[in-house]
């Protein structure tokens, strides 16, 4: 597919969808093919860890994007030097391996992310968690769609975020394991009694997506990567993704690097600001 480099549509990242997963399912299966009690673990400038998984990943997702869309742009986590915001046209945004810390610590909440961004905003995102056999996706205005991977063909399923509880009764709520922090937890205990769900990487917007939870609010910095492929499923499944404010995230601008200083995902878009 060699799309023009400009603003895609609706109907051309539809086109794309069925691709792109397949693109996600081998760089699920080249991380899940990692021996991590052998592998090497190395240390990035911010200190992030970064692992053979996280390589082979990114080497799959980048030749893949390059045969599927070869006048689209891609920004990786791994590659984010060779094509640096900002990006005012479509662009594929890319975490090959998200959760890094969940998967050398051997658990199985690490995803793959891939968005299509358009005019700053993710118009379609995949999000694979190859350990649990998971993968959700979703075009926003054409639906979100749960995957489950075994022999065969995959079981999918649509899938549509949960109203808001009802007054009076608890909020479930996904939080971070391992990133916690105190403006987080002041909004949570705004929300009394509320239930906390402890995930890791983007499995938490799937969950999101699915109906599993209600909210999930991060008002910490992360970076765009973490955040797009998300955005858009759980956005394509009846959901809402702001800032604190309420107002919406934008892409690839390069105002702020890469960075999203902050962000809530809302199952039920009436619930938010």
């Amino acid at each position: 597919m060699n799309e023009a480099r400009s603003t895609l549509d609706r109907d051309a990242a539809a086109a794309l969808i069925e691709p792109l997963t397949d693109i996600v399912i081998r760089a699920g299966a080249a991380i899940l093919a990692v021996n991590r009690s052998a592998m090497q673990v190395e240390g990035k400038i911010d200190g992030s860890p970064v692992t053979e998984a996280d390589l082979a990943a990114d080497r799959i997702i980048a030749e893949g994007l390059t045969q599927l869309a070869p006048a689209i742009p891609s920004l990786s986590e791994e590659r984010v030097d060779k094509n640096a915001p900002p990006h005012k046209e479509s662009f594929f945004l890319v975490d090959p391996l998200d959760g890094t810390k969940e998967f050398v610590a051997g658990r199985k909440e690490f995803t793959v992310n891939v968005a299509l961004v358009s005019g700053g905003t993710p118009l379609l995102g995949i999000v694979s968690a190859p350990a649990l056999g998971l993968i959700w996706r979703g075009l926003v205005g054409g639906g979100a769609e749960r995957l489950t991977l075994g022999r065969g063909q995959p079981r999918i399923e649509p899938i549509r975020t949960r109203p808001c509880p009802p007054r009076g009764a608890p909020w479930t709520v996904a939080v971070s394991r391992l990133h916690g922090d105190a403006r987080t937890e002041a909004f949570i205990d705004e929300r009394p009694g509320a239930i906390r769900c402890e995930l890791g990487s983007a499995v938490k917007f799937g969950r999101v997506a699915e109906g599993t939870v209600d909210i999930y609010p991060r008002l910490s910095p992360t970076s765009e990567w973490d955040v797009a492929a998300g955005l858009a499923v759980v956005t394509a499944a009846g959901g809402r993704i702001t800032d604190s404010r309420g107002a919406p995230l934008v892409f690839g601008t390069g105002k702020n690097g890469c960075i999203v200083p902050e962000f809530i995902a809302w199952g039920d878009p009436a619930a938010a600001p």
